[in-house]
């Protein structure tokens, strides 16, 4: 399923680097290094390569996410048809609200975040401990900015 994911949104993206397939590489590798129990990991690793899916720029695009969001029920029954509804609500949730909120409480789509947010760094921006949704995103970012 991930590689299919890989290839769809590989083939669409126009933009540049900032937000592309190298950023969604480390966003799917930073939430490898983000996960504890309960995190769901394939929701992790198909936000990487979704959640800036739909941007129009790679400048200021507040609503990429919600337009991401919607996009997915495009593909739900096709490149996300192995996914329990929990799963896809989960994806489609973090997806929406990854660049307008801090934490929702649920450790899979605030691990999206935190992966998401450990590569600001691409864009000059040393992540904050205080901007983390996870123990485990604020003890990453400590690491950055050291």
């Amino acid at each position: 399923m991930i590689n299919k994911v890989k290839s769809f949104v590989t083939q669409k993206w126009t933009l540049g680097y900032l937000h592309g397939p190298s950023h969604w590489k480390r966003v799917a590798d930073n939430g490898k290094l983000l996960y504890v129990e309960g995190v769901n990991p394939i929701v992790v690793e198909l936000f990487a390569y979704l959640h800036d899916s739909c941007r129009l720029s790679d400048g200021y695009d507040v609503e990429h996410g919600p337009r991401a969001a919607i996009m997915l029920n495009d593909i739900r029954h096709t490149l996300l048809a192995e996914l329990s509804e929990t799963e896809f609500s989960k994806l489609q949730t973090a997806c929406k609200l990854h660049t307008t909120t801090l934490a929702t409480g649920d450790i899979t789509i605030d691990t999206c975040f935190d992966a998401d947010r450990l590569d600001l760094g691409r864009v000059g921006i040393i992540p904050s401990p205080k901007k983390m949704a996870t123990p485990k995103g604020k003890e990453l970012s400590l690491k950055c900015s050291s």
